[in-house]
């Protein structure tokens, strides 16, 4: 019969801080769905993931958010002028 080991040590976690990741994809979803909302959800993130990133790590991927909020907010922006400048744009839906 085998005994288990019953210690009670704490099992390692990750070292990769959690707004970071949440920045990182809402970065990534951002670019192709709903840039309007996740490109500052993601700018809001990362920034608070770079502030606690001595205690937890994952500077890059906060990083990476923040990039990727600031590219899903420069291109909602420049979709949105030139829909704008060709006469905005319209929903055709029907036969």
């Amino acid at each position: 019969m085998s005994h288990y080991d019953s210690s009670s040590v704490a099992t390692p976690r990750s070292g990769t801080n959690g707004l970071a990741i949440a920045s990182l994809v809402c970065g990534i979803v951002g670019l192709i769905f709903f840039s309007v909302i996740l490109g500052p959800i993601a700018i809001v993130l990362g920034a608070l993931g770079l502030r606690q990133v001595a205690a937890k790590g994952g500077s890059g991927i906060a990083k990476a958010g923040l990039v990727l909020g600031i590219i899903d907010v420069i291109l909602f922006v420049v979709l949105m002028a030139v829909a704008a400048s060709s006469g905005g744009f319209s929903w055709y839906v029907g036969g």
